[in-house]
């Protein structure tokens, strides 16, 4: 077992390197024959995932992709080590298991055959940083059928053997076995000698020191499937399991809640809401990781299955809203439908925020669009399936994209007017225009228009008025979008032209798209919420802007580029024709010989 206990602090230590000179005082060739991967990677690797529930959606993952391979079940369970009497984590699906070859891939880093159209691994590190994320060491048992005979493997995955034996490489030992129902015979894909030598290191450094205790596991498995057992699990700073089995008989939660405080800071929350519980109960977060139902598959959680909920089944006022991005991806996939509605505890409980999805999988929980004080938008949930967008690898968010922030910037737009035309019906006063202004208060407030959008033009860094080298603006899905490319004026100005073109007629939209905020009267009690909320737009646009300008620098150069290249071409082809030319005017001289 290895000294220290806690995730967070395993990965410290001392790394010593086996790659010793030869007598002549160099390294022998062999040590250069590959790249080899250090433990610590496994560890390090690992830390991508910050949330211990991460790490098991990504196991359940899995089990859910074996769902077109017949898989009916995945069960999250606790076991106890018969080495030691301490808790183990099994989770076990009955899906098509793995061959001697699937094991291998399973168990290398950064390699995947799964489609990516159809499944939600795709990355192919799923399995190692999360089983190192849980605990220390994992063990591998699968069994599956193919071309009328049975396969079964046994792989470990051992932080610890790894550790205490100082390698320097990841190794991890595989038995395969192959024959017919009970008539399973070693499969050698080495020496018999390596084949012994793998078992006797996981009879060593496994739960299971007999070799028939190894192969009892099986039992329970069927003629396919695969079972993987998490062991020496992670401790807190108190020495304590991160995962709670004790607390409740059916479910694993979060030792540490105050972990999850974070995502749950509202005071009027009630405790037991499926927003708050989801932070410590891997059965509440189970229940929405998936946005369909499934028909015939269930997540078993310590021998209960998981109820599904539907988040659109929990809202009241419904409404669908459709949003196409502009992306590369097909019709299909570009197409985003949000379904947005309040909790049905409006108005009682402060609940809000938009459940991403991506392909079907929970990325990220209640975001908060929104700031966290606004008034508006209070109550409001949402559901929308991105898959035009990717996820990070652990799953759990999304990286900031240009994408991503138009994403935020139309949620942020439809949860305002929803809540501006809806917000009556949970006993709230809808918005209504300021009444009663007299003409000089119009003035006032077409003046105060005039004058913010000159400060605008020369005080904020990303804008500049319309001129001959002027900006581009861009309208997508009602957005303006505006760049800054000043174009190179010595090359094409055929090109020059269409964007000034392009930026006379669109600039005068963006002017008046912002005089419908500045022209608002300064004295309304929601003006500095409003202005913070303009802010929030005007640093979203920002960073697009700064990308689109990129994109067409390098659009630019790479014209300039194939303009110079024509330009040669075409002087070294004015060159040949005029040496053409002079030859047919002066013909060489016909000399006679008498």
């Amino acid at each position: 077992m290895l000294d220290c206990r806690s995730f967070w602090r395993a990965g410290n230590y001392e790394v010593n390197s086996s790659l010793v000179p030869s007598p002549q005082g160099t390294l022998e060739s062999s040590d250069f024959d590959r790249a080899r991967v250090h433990p610590k990677f496994l560890h390090s690797n690992a830390t991508s995932h910050k949330w211990a529930f991460g790490a098991i959606a990504e196991l359940l993952d899995n089990a859910v992709d074996e769902i077109s391979n017949g898989a009916k079940f995945v069960k999250i369970d606790k076991m106890i080590n018969p080495r030691d009497n301490s808790p183990l984590l099994l989770v076990q699906d009955d899906g098509g298991g793995m061959d001697p070859e699937g094991i291998r891939h399973c168990m290398s880093l950064g390699f995947s055959k799964k489609n990516s159209k159809t499944t939600i691994g795709q990355y192919g590190n799923g399995f190692k940083t999360s089983t190192m994320r849980l605990g220390a060491d994992a063990i591998v048992f699968t069994r599956s059928k193919r071309d009328g005979y049975g396969t079964q493997s046994i792989g470990l995955l051992s932080y610890t053997f790894l550790r205490r034996t100082m390698k320097d490489d990841i190794i991890v030992p595989m038995i395969d076995f192959r024959g017919y129902e009970k008539q399973m015979q070693p499969l050698l894909y080495g020496s018999q000698n390596d084949w012994d030598d793998s078992l006797s290191i996981i009879l060593e450094w496994s739960p299971f020191s007999l070799k028939g205790e190894l192969m009892r596991q099986f039992e329970d498995i069927g003629s396919h499937g695969t079972k993987v057992l998490i062991y020496n699990l992670w401790m807190n700073d108190s020495g304590l399991l991160e995962l709670d089995f004790e607390d409740d008989d059916e479910d694993i939660c979060l030792r540490d809640r105050s972990s999850s405080e974070e995502f749950s800071r509202h005071k009027d929350v009630v405790q037991t809401h499926l927003s708050h519980t989801l932070r410590f109960s891997l059965r509440a977060y189970s229940s929405i990781l998936y946005l369909r139902k499934f028909t015939n598959f269930e997540i078993i959680l310590r021998g209960k299955p998981v109820e599904q909920i539907k988040i659109t089944d929990e809202m009241k006022f419904r409404e669908v809203i459709t949003y196409k991005p502009q992306t590369s991806l097909g019709s299909e996939e570009a197409v985003a439908r949000t379904t947005i509605g309040f909790a049905k505890e409006a108005p009682v409980l402060g609940i809000f925020g938009i459940n991403v999805y991506h392909k079907n999988r929970l990325i990220m929980p209640f975001w908060k669009v929104l700031q966290e004080g606004s008034s508006r938008g209070r109550c409001v949930v949402g559901v929308i399936e991105a898959n035009f967008i990717e996820p990070a690898h652990d799953k759990q968010d999304f990286e900031r994209t240009p994408l991503f922030i138009r994403l935020e910037t139309k949620l942020r737009q439809v949860i305002l007017e929803y809540w501006k035309n809806h917000c009556h019906l949970i006993g709230y006063q809808a918005p209504t225009p300021q009444s009663g202004q007299s003409k000089d208060a119009t003035k006032n407030s077409h003046g105060l228009r005039k004058t913010s959008q000159q400060k605008s033009s020369v005080h904020h860094p990303n804008f500049s008025p319309p001129a001959k080298h002027g900006l581009r603006v861009d309208e997508r899905e009602g957005e303006q979008l505006i760049a800054l490319p000043a174009l190179n004026g010595s090359a094409m100005p055929f090109v020059q032209d269409r964007v000034s073109r392009s930026l006379m007629e669109d600039a005068s939209k963006f002017g008046e798209d912002h005089a419908a905020f500045n022209g608002m009267d300064a004295d309304d009690q929601n003006f500095d919420e409003n202005l913070s909320e303009e802010n929030l737009q005007l640093f979203n646009r920002c960073e697009q802007l700064l990308f689109r300008q990129t994109e067409l620098k390098q659009t630019v150069d790479g014209l300039e580029r194939e303009l110079d290249r024509v330009k040669r071409k075409c002087a070294r082809l004015s060159a040949e024709l005029e040496a053409r030319r002079k030859q047919r005017r002066n013909p060489d001289p016909v000399i006679s010989i008498p």
